[in-house]
């Protein structure tokens, strides 16, 4: 499957009027050509996830939510896209509110760590592909990138609670590099047994197979298992509650995040929401499909034949894994006002007592699977 990176490569390459530049040169300019979409989506993604979070906890508690602040005198009133300037009005408040730095902070490090979490997320965002050829750079070693990159935010974490010299930004950088590392070794077995059935590890090979053959949710009982366990990890992965203990207002201030104002903890925003989106991107396109139609697989399954109605295609890919993806959000945005927060103790036992050990156990058995019924 061919990369935006390539055809850009190709194309700057083919351009007889430009000067001949080096590799490294033309490399440079499609990086930040292919940079800037990736970062306004992610601007993008954090208005509109943010917006649709308050309108879902106000449905949940039976309140309205934003109602007042529209756009060019467009405000929506009590109906369900009321107040659709809030958050747009709260990005340009982080953008021109003043950025403090304590006093006894190690100010190299408070400015480095926010940057690191963001790097992370905005990197990870090179190897996910949100339809067949729609791919910045389709990496034969996908799923291992993304789980090495998506693990460095980690870093900027700590960095942000220890150079803050304050103690509960300490404690609650110390629970999310606890938190992160113990629920990662749960969340890459259960992409180590996909791997294990696919033989690969490009997310485009994920998906080809799934197409070959049926989606990973419904291929056999563990990969079921492996699917929740995946999806639970990852929402422990984000700090979304029921996991949020990093930031647990009630205990810890803000955690981490504590000493930050204005654009670094705007950073730190849209990190989360970022994260969001590649835990659920990766879902989509490990068990459900990626931008496969559903259509299509439940017809094939009823044994009708190719045609028109299967929805699927390039640009329709593109909307079923928005679906997906969107499903997959609004499921994070229900545990949060669904289940309350865990305790420590009780984190650290969902991973090292639950989830790893039926994690390998499926490893185990998904292997026995193969070995009988592939």
């Amino acid at each position: 499957m061919s990369s935006w990176t390539d055809s850009l490569v190709g194309f700057i390459s083919g351009i007889a009027w430009l000067p001949d530049m080096s590799a490294g040169t033309i490399m440079v300019i499609v990086a930040v050509l292919l940079g800037l979409p990736v970062f306004t989506f992610m601007a993008v993604n954090a208005l509109v996830a943010v917006y649709f979070e308050r309108k879902v906890s106000a449905f949940m508690q039976d309140r309205l939510g934003p109602m007042e602040v529209g756009i060019f005198g467009f405000k929506g009133g009590k109906k369900f896209w009321g107040g659709i300037g809030q958050t747009l009005a709260d990005a340009i408040k982080l953008l021109v509110k003043e950025d403090t730095i304590p006093k006894d902070a190690d100010r190299p490090l408070f400015i480095l760590g926010p940057f690191i979490i963001f790097g992370a997320a905005f990197t990870a965002f090179i190897g996910l592909p949100i339809g067949y050829g729609l791919v910045i750079s389709d990496f034969n070693i996908g799923v291992f990138f993304i789980s090495a990159v998506s693990s460095v935010g980690v870093i900027g974490v700590i960095l942000a609670g220890w150079a803050s010299n304050n103690k509960w930004s300490l404690y609650g950088a110390m629970r999310s590099a606890a938190q992160i590392i113990s629920y990662e070794l749960p969340l890459g077995m259960s992409l180590l047994l996909v791997v294990m059935v696919v033989g690969s590890l490009q997310f485009s090979e994920i998906v080809l197979w799934q197409e070959q053959h049926r989606w990973f949710i419904i291929h056999s009982p563990f990969t079921v298992i492996a699917f929740f366990i995946f999806m639970i990890s990852g929402v422990a992965e984000v700090n979304r509650t029921p996991f949020d203990l990093p930031e647990a207002e009630s205990e810890l201030v803000a955690g981490f995040m504590t000493e930050y104002s204005g654009f670094r903890w705007a950073l730190f925003f849209l990190s989360e929401y970022a994260n969001m989106v590649i835990i659920s991107l990766m879902t989509a396109i490990v068990f459900l499909g990626g931008w496969l139609s559903p259509v299509a697989g439940l017809l094939d399954m009823a044994g009708v034949p190719a045609g028109w109605y299967y929805l699927s295609g390039p640009l329709w890919g593109i909307f079923w894994i928005f679906i997906k993806v969107a499903t997959l959000i609004f499921i994070m945005m229900w545990f949060r006002w669904t289940f309350p927060r865990m305790r420590p103790d009780q984190l650290m036992y969902t991973a090292w007592k639950v989830f790893i050990p039926f994690a390998l156990v499926n490893i185990f058995l998904v292997g026995i699977w193969e070995l009988i019924f592939a």
